[in-house]
């Protein structure tokens, strides 16, 4: 059987993606309700970090031990990787070792050079082009709080980073519209754009893009390994905080996401944040427990 990985939501079809989302729900009822699922026992999962984590370690490392399987913690300075050993030898050793490989890294080229050189699934943990772990979490709390995302509209107000290039992938998968505003110079990848066929579409207005929307969301202007550019972004992203006087231009049922951590009284405000009658971002946080689990278990088709 051929190996399947996940390095961006276009690696599943509209279909499988759909049903791991049903049943990252399925997981999590269970989860809630106390019952055991070993479907992992006995399997193990490397997880590659070269970017610092909270809820990627934590959802990875919970959700192989809720499963029944363990996890390994990598990170450069504990291994090869961080002397120099090329991408390729390391693939080829670990996963003879493990049952399946998250890698959180910088370049999207490390991941497809790791994916070409592993006997086992390799998953995308966040790189600088895509993070597509989070767009299923996403995905799977609008389907839990208001249904299906097709023919809906959604707005991704900010950066056009590696967030909103899932956002454009995920527009293409499932039939909602995409309408992405960011200050001129921040525009996502116009091939990844064009990939969508149309679905997502570029502004340099706020107001615009949620007009009408019924969800909305952001990230962080600097996001790491920007640090150097946050005076000059914070300048440049004036006018693209997410609140309450810009959401009235929503939809009445809008929903709020953010994919954390948030920088309170710069992308968002703290008021937004906080409104639990519209922001779902800690159901949005705990969904990646439950849709890491999910992926896991249709990557290792058990």
């Amino acid at each position: 059987m051929t190996t399947r990985h996940f390095l961006t939501l276009r690696d599943l079809s509209s279909d499988e993606l759909l049903a791991v989302v049903a049943r990252a729900g399925q997981l999590k009822a269970a989860q809630r309700s106390g019952e055991l699922h070993p479907l992992l026992a006995g399997k193990v999962l490397a997880m590659i970090f070269e970017k610092s984590s909270t809820r990627t370690r934590v959802s990875f490392e919970a959700g192989m031990a809720q499963l029944g399987g363990s996890a390994l913690f990598l990170s450069p300075n504990d291994t090869q990787l961080g002397r120099g050993e090329p991408i390729e030898d390391s693939a080829r050793v670990i996963s003879r070792m493990v049952d399946i490989v998250m890698v959180r890294t910088f370049s999207h080229d490390t991941l497809e050079r790791f994916a070409a050189h592993s006997q086992v699934p390799v998953i995308n943990a966040l790189s600088d082009d895509y993070h597509p772990c989070q767009l299923l979490a996403d995905i799977q709390t609008y389907t839990e709080a208001r249904g299906p995302l097709a023919g809906k509209t959604v707005s991704w107000i900010g950066d056009g980073n590696n967030m909103c290039h899932s956002w454009i992938n995920a527009a293409a998968l499932l039939d909602f519209e995409l309408r992405i505003a960011t200050p001129k110079g921040y525009e996502p990848n116009p091939a990844i754009v064009a990939a969508a066929g149309g679905r997502a579409t570029i502004g340099h207005t706020p107001e615009q893009a949620v007009a009408g929307a019924h969800l909305v969301t952001t990230d962080v202007f600097a996001s790491m390994g920007q640090e150097q550019e946050q005076a000059e972004r914070l300048a440049r992203f004036a006018g693209f905080q997410v609140n309450h006087p810009l959401l009235e231009k929503a939809a009445d049922d809008v929903l709020f996401m953010h994919c954390l951590p948030a920088h309170r009284g710069e992308e968002v405000s703290a008021e937004l944040l906080e409104d639990e009658r519209i922001s779902v971002v800690w159901e949005e946080a705990e969904n990646r427990l439950h849709a890491q689990k999910a992926l896991m278990a249709f990557l290792l088709n058990v």
